[in-house]
């Protein structure tokens, strides 16, 4: 029961950096598979369908609010959605030690450029 109650937490802290734009579903997928040992794959499909009703959720108050830059989203998605189908393609015929390793190192990077990087002021609307 405790397992259940933790889940919902994961969820809703996850869902909260998923609207904000941060990345929830990435810290979902740590919880999953490093602190609740699930196997890679499996994490990977719990997060993929997180990640619809999330999104939805995001993007409907973000239009809304008019923060969204259409002419950078529409290029982005077909993009993402055509690498997207390869990744996952290359992701079912990769060793999970390997994916796990792969995994790893992309938020090692990630991390890293947060801190390294040097911040540029953001625009004024």
């Amino acid at each position: 029961m405790l397992n259940y109650f933790i889940a919902i937490a994961a969820g809703l802290v996850c869902g909260v950096l998923s609207g904000f734009g941060i990345g929830g579903g990435t810290l979902l997928m740590v919880w999953m598979s490093a602190l609740m040992s699930m196997e890679q794959r499996m994490a990977q499909g719990v997060n993929l369908l997180y990640f619809l009703p999330t999104a939805a959720a995001a993007l409907i108050l973000h239009a809304k609010n008019r923060v969204l830059v259409w002419r950078a989203i529409i290029p982005a998605a077909i993009a993402g959605c055509a690498t997207a189908a390869l990744g996952a393609l290359l992701a079912a015929n990769v060793d999970t030690h390997l994916l796990r390793k792969l995994f790893g190192g992309f938020l090692v990077l990630v991390g890293l450029s947060e801190i390294f990087r040097k911040g540029k002021k953001p625009k004024q609307t």
